[in-house]
């Protein structure tokens, strides 16, 4: 790959990450808001969440699995955006659960690859700079910023309604990028058919359960942090400002992945992620008071951010050349996809009998138990 080029698509997948995530960052703390100002129960609001998060545990390893057969990667991902796009405008024209239910799952079909496809192209356009994925990835983070805050401030001003436009607006002009894409080939052609064994492997397979536990963790905050504040008595300010800290935290380990894991090994990475997953929960078992709950959104830099990187990169080391999309797609499936679908189900149903609360305390326990199970794998 001429150096040219490889700069041209480190800008190209930047813009990727930062149109992604900037679409994530109006999702994320607001979409479940906007459904509950439509009066819908917390069971409603998880199994929204939910059917976008469920079709991420098949449709990414099955567009993946397509993909590295047929090396058509690039054609499929531009297809999903603007196939993504598209469906989102039907949330224009009604406010009924049974049509936004088959909105968020046809919408689901499509959208729910991308990001496994834009992290194998970053793997591929770094080549033999994969540590520095960080420095690519900040772009999200930093979109994740501007636009949780900015959205957050427009609603106190405005309504939360504002959100489908700029969503939609957002996955556009992504998929419109998206035409750019670098489309890089593997420089052997190797045969595909033995292209899943990683997956069976022992240490593999230990990793996803561990991943899946981390996600499901992660489900009371993904699904109900933003209500959660809001009945603590918070404005749409400070919530959007809440979610805004954790990636600011983020950037630090983003911008600096390539000294962190050339001095520490990914399973150190991942074990310490644990950890600090389980202390955070268990700060907000306990945190009412701004300022509390301002500092344990610091600690996402951690429990997102590092832990975020190791994975990817781990997967991609243990990923055969052939493989390497559908790698990223099983990764992505059993931890954003069923860790996070389960994660944020349970904790709707549990919502209204449990609290938030006591769902953060369970939150922290399952994370500590994952990082348990990780230490012991490596000590095998």
């Amino acid at each position: 790959m001429k150096i040219n080029n490889k700069i041209s698509f480190k800008w190209i997948m930047g813009t990727q990450y930062f149109l992604y995530f900037g679409v994530m960052g109006i999702i994320l703390p607001y979409f479940n808001l906007y459904c509950f100002h439509l009066n819908f129960t917390g069971l409603q609001i998880g199994l929204l969440s939910s059917v976008r998060s469920v079709s991420m545990i098949l449709f990414p390893v099955l567009w993946g699995i397509f993909a590295d057969r047929f090396r058509i990667r690039r054609p499929i991902y531009i297809f999903c955006n603007f196939m993504s796009a598209g469906i989102w405008i039907f949330y224009f024209f009604t406010t009924e659960f049974n049509m936004m239910f088959l909105i968020a799952a046809l919408y689901s079909v499509f959208y729910a690859p991308i990001i496994s496809f834009m992290e194998a192209f970053t793997m591929d356009v770094l080549n033999t700079e994969k540590q520095s994925y960080g420095k690519i990835r900040v772009w999200g983070t930093i979109a994740f910023i501007i636009i949780v805050v900015l959205i957050g401030k427009l609603i106190d001003l405005y309504s939360v309604n504002i959100i489908l436009g700029f969503i939609f607006a957002g996955s556009l002009i992504q998929a419109l990028i998206s035409v750019n894409i670098p489309d890089i080939k593997a420089e052997k052609n190797i045969a595909f058919v033995s292209g899943a064994d990683f997956l069976r492997t022992r240490h593999v397979i230990i990793f996803l359960i561990c991943a899946f536990m981390m996600l499901f963790s992660h489900g009371t905050y993904y699904g109900f942090f933003s209500i959660h504040l809001e009945k603590l008595g918070f404005g749409k300010t400070f919530i959007g400002f809440a979610w805004a800290l954790a990636s600011i935290a983020e950037i630090l380990v983003m911008i600096n992945s390539n000294r962190i894991f050339k001095r520490f090994s990914l399973e150190d990475v991942m074990f310490f992620s644990f950890i600090t997953a389980g202390a955070r929960w268990l700060i907000l078992y306990f945190a009412e008071s701004q300022v509390i709950i301002l500092a344990s959104q610091c600690l996402h830099a951690i429990t997102y951010g590092t832990f975020h990187i190791a994975s990817i990169l781990y997967i991609d080391r243990a990923s055969p050349e052939e493989s390497k999309t559908m790698g990223q797609a099983v990764n992505n499936a059993l931890t954003y996809g069923l860790g996070t679908t389960a994660g944020i189900f349970l904790s709707g149903y549990f919502f209204e009998s449990l609290g938030a609360f006591n769902l953060f305390l369970v939150c922290s326990l399952i994370a500590f138990t994952g990082g348990l199970i990780i230490k012991r794998q490596q000590s095998l």
